[in-house]
């Protein structure tokens, strides 16, 4: 269900960032503004962005084969990862070369109601698309801080695309901010400063998806509260007199790799410790699905008794 409405929040943001990109363009050709003009660039990106995190959740759910034996979860993250390139390369980078180069050289910006009227539209699809994924980030913070939500997060579609409306958000004001100051005082250096923080917006909100969708490629642990329960879980068995190590790691969103080492009743045969460890696996499938993988190694057995 949480994959689902998340994909559902990218729809929307897809479809919202793509009709407010053609009006953004439109308004830049008639007005001349190039904080209007960096803006429909940020919206295109955007777009952009939500088919790549499309394409990323589909790839993800292609089932292990032999090269991959542990499947493709990670797909997810790396093109989670893409989607932070883009915003700082296509967006930040080409808003930035936009602003400098129209502080450089300014040219006439035509005061026009065009421009608040695309802002106005525009504000109030972001709005949309910014609540639907508030709604599911706040679904997932149970009682957290906002920052130690995105660090334990495991599903980046989670912030990303909250981090990308409110940066889309930010962006608005900032050229609306921008157009009126130029029609207020006729000086276009106004269009040309708001595109620059417009990109200073973007270049923040890009490094910090960055770091987050980097620590998920390179292979985070279970949040610690999972993985308190699994010890604990294991710990419960009344074959088990001790709990080692619990390892683990992230594959995907909802796929946890789990290593654990477990001392058992030195009282046990081995075929009694096999039966031990088939007892454990299925009470951890039944209690945690997003446990895919576990393995647990058996120690301090009789000398006929082997790790399993």
């Amino acid at each position: 269900m949480a994959a689902q409405g998340n994909t559902k929040v990218i729809y929307a943001a897809l479809l919202a960032n793509g009709a407010i990109a053609v009006t953004k363009f439109i308004a830049s050709a008639i007005t001349g503004s190039s904080a209007m003009f960096a803006e429909g660039v940020h919206s295109v990106v955007d777009t952009g962005n939500q088919f790549l995190l499309l394409f990323g959740l589909r790839r993800s759910k292609r089932p292990a084969s032999p090269e991959h034996p542990f499947g493709h979860g990670k797909d997810l993250y790396f093109y989670a990862f893409l989607v932070a390139i883009m915003i700082f390369g296509a967006g930040a980078g080409f808003a930035g070369y936009e602003g400098i180069h129209k502080l450089l050289s300014p040219g006439e910006v035509e005061p026009s109601w065009i421009n608040y009227a695309v802002l106005a539209i525009a504000f109030v699809f972001e709005a949309y698309a910014w609540s639907m994924a508030l709604k599911g980030f706040q679904r997932a913070r149970q009682g957290r801080g906002i920052i130690e939500t995105v660090h334990r997060s495991k599903d980046p579609t989670l912030f990303t695309v909250l981090f990308e409306d409110t940066a889309a958000m930010l962006g608005l004001i900032i050229a609306f901010v921008g157009v009126l100051a130029t029609q207020l005082t006729g000086n276009p250096m106004w269009d040309a400063v708001a595109t620059l923080f417009i990109a200073a917006v973007l270049a923040t909100t890009a490094v910090f998806l960055a770091i987050e969708t980097k620590g998920l490629l390179l292979g985070e642990s279970a949040d610690p509260r999972v993985v308190g329960k699994l010890r604990a879980t294991i710990a419960a068995d009344p074959a088990v007199i001790a709990v080692g190590d619990v390892l683990t790691m992230h594959l995907g969103p909802n796929e946890i790799l789990a290593t654990i080492s477990a001392d058992f009743d030195d009282k046990l045969t081995s075929e009694e410790v096999e039966e031990a460890t088939a007892r454990l696996r299925k009470t951890v499938s039944s209690a945690y699905p997003d446990v895919t993988r576990l393995y647990i190694e058996a120690r301090a057995l009789k000398p006929d008794a082997a790790a399993v």
